[in-house]
């Protein structure tokens, strides 16, 4: 088949769903975006703490590793049924963040999944400071 034998048509399709997301530093915009994803995903009273995990995540900057943490946060949810509960950020620069996580089983009888993220995405991904808050702007596949 030639390049030119090709017939498609572009249609519009909502697959997305944007957040923007405020903190007084940037500790507190990755950990309110946590939980503004999670707040998406699933509702239910989440009851107990459960397991704690220390995480590690590296980017290039800001925004790359905020797609990657927000990526991890989906992978417990998505992969291992887990719900972010609470979460501590010891370490965070540019280019590392270090986060402890209360994670809590997801229950099907406890818990509602709302909406099913299948990625976090770097389509108009920003992370900076605006108007005296940080701000970050994250457009989630759905």
């Amino acid at each position: 088949m030639k390049r030119t034998d090709l017939n498609y048509q572009i249609i519009d399709h909502i697959a997305d769903l944007g957040i923007i997301v405020k903190g007084t530093d940037l500790k507190d915009l990755f950990i309110r975006a946590a939980y503004a994803m999670t707040d998406l995903m699933v509702e239910g009273d989440i009851g107990e703490n459960g397991a704690l995990r220390e995480i590690t995540i590296k980017g290039e900057d800001l925004p790359d590793l905020m797609v990657r943490w927000l990526g991890e946060v989906l992978y417990l949810f998505a992969g291992e049924r887990l719900i972010t509960d609470t979460v501590e950020i010891g370490t965070l620069s540019p280019t590392k963040l270090v986060a402890t996580l209360s994670l809590a089983d997801f229950k099907p009888e406890q818990h509602r999944i709302l909406r099913e993220i299948q990625a976090v995405t770097y389509h108009q991904i920003s992370v900076e400071r605006k108007d005296g808050w940080w701000e970050g702007r994250i457009i989630l596949d759905i």
